[in-house]
Order: C-alpha cells, then sequence, then structure tokens
C-alpha cells in the first residue's frame, strides 16, 4: 500500500532534505528520511536535528579494536618479581608445616 501525497511530507533542515512518511505497520509514527543532494544518508523514526544529520554526512572516527588478550592478562608477574622461594630456598605456595616429613610420599 503506497502511501497517500497527504502522508507524505518533505522539508528542509539546514542543507539536508527530509522526507517524512509513515512507517511501516504504523499510520502514527513517521520515518524520517535524511536527503543530501539527492542521496540517501539515512533514516529516524523520530525528528532529526541538523547535528544529527550532520553525524549521518560524517560519523566520527572509531579506533580501531585492541585484542582482549593482548590488553587483560590477569596473574601475570612482573619483570623483577620474585619467583615465590622461601627464605630457606624452598619453593613452595603454603605455609610449611613443622611436623611434615620431608619427601614423604602418600598413597
Amino acid at each position: 500500500m503506497a502511501p497517500s501525497p497527504q502522508q507524505r511530507r518533505q522539508f528542509k533542515i539546514g542543507k539536508y532534505d527530509i522526507l517524512a512518511q509513515p512507517a511501516l505497520g504504523s499510520m502514527h509514527m513517521l520515518r524520517y528520511t535524511v536527503l543530501l543532494n539527492g542521496k540517501r544518508l539515512g533514516a529516524f523514526l523520530s525528528m532529526p536535528t541538523e547535528s544529527d544529520c550532520k553525524f549521518l554526512e560524517s560519523p566520527p572516527v572509531v579506533p580501531p579494536l585492541k585484542i582482549f588478550q593482548v590488553t587483560y592478562r590477569p596473574g601475570r608477574p612482573k619483570k623483577n618479581a620474585n619467583t615465590g622461594e622461601n627464605k630457606d630456598g624452598e619453593g613452595g605456595s603454603g605455609p610449611t608445616i613443622p611436623w611434615a616429613i620431608k619427601n614423604q610420599q602418600r598413597y
């Protein structure tokens, strides 16, 4: 079903031509198509401002994405960090138990 000429409106905001017509599936909402020199830039479902039209014409530069693994590495030791050895020279993560037998094997 094509909209009738009474339902379509065309007007200018600055240097941009705006074409307002009913949105698909709705008789109350309008779709505002933004044109510049006959070329379609985009569309809005709300009344665009001139700054919205400028944003469609030249969007801001987006910085390149950083790879997640490079930027977030939990638990990575610092360059000159100690290796976790005790003052006795024994490597280990937990506390030493004085009554434990060294090199004891458990079944």
